[in-house]
């Protein structure tokens, strides 16, 4: 692992992406909370891509514990608190990955750190540590009580413009979502994050913002 790998050491199809994320900033990806306030508390996540034989390019995603107070079910990249004992937030990624999923910090190079961006709901400042996984083995969800699942979601898919739509959620939320697949959608910071980076990248493709659909219509009740 290294934090500081050379981008011509990446799959060519990721080196696009990790050449611009050196000029995105807050607002790119977070128009509407840039700047955390002063007494947010620290985290980190990891969006970690890697290669499958068959379906190509991905990123390795969890679904979160049913029975956690926050954010339950819901689609998320690796991660949690930065601890006192974790010297950087980019340590901090990799500790949570393998404590969730399994990820050896040896596995991933990392290619890059994002803008910190502010997560309101829980008061995170958030750090997105981005890397890549070149060996593939299956991923299992190390402590149930955390993550109840974790998959990887071909970035085709999420590139595929009939499966985005726009998800208004009872509190308020309102912001782009992606089918995966699953039976909650991937929505909220995650679905943020990538939507805003892929298309700062250049990936995205046109896809209809005007498709409004609630989250009680996509899930049905939970």
């Amino acid at each position: 692992m290294s934090d500081d790998t050379d981008v011509r050491d990446l799959p060519e199809w990721l080196q696009p992406l990790a050449e611009r994320v050196r000029q995105v900033t807050a607002e790119h990806l977070s128009p509407r909370f840039p700047t955390p306030p002063r007494g947010a508390r620290p985290a980190a996540v990891l969006m970690l891509f890697g290669d499958d034989a068959d379906s190509g390019p991905e990123i390795v995603l969890t679904r979160r514990s049913d029975n956690l107070r926050a954010h339950a079910g819901q689609i998320a990249f690796p991660g949690g608190s930065v601890d006192d004992t974790d010297p950087t937030p980019t340590a901090a990624a990799l500790r949570e990955a393998d404590e969730e999923v399994g990820v050896r910090a040896d596995e991933v190079d990392v290619f890059g750190e994002l803008p910190v961006l502010w997560l309101p709901p829980n008061n995170f400042a958030v750090t997105t540590v981005l890397g890549y996984r070149a060996h593939v083995r299956e991923l299992m969800p190390v402590d149930p009580g955390e993550v109840a699942s974790v998959f990887s979601v071909p970035i085709a898919r999420l590139l595929d413009p009939a499966n985005r739509y726009m998800l208004i959620h009872p509190n308020g939320y309102h912001g782009p979502a992606f089918d995966i697949g699953t039976r909650v959608p991937l929505w909220g910071f995650t679905a943020g994050l990538i939507s805003r980076l892929f298309e700062h990248a250049g990936w995205e493709r046109p896809w209809d913002h005007d498709d409004l659909r609630t989250l009680d219509a996509v899930v049905g009740d939970l």
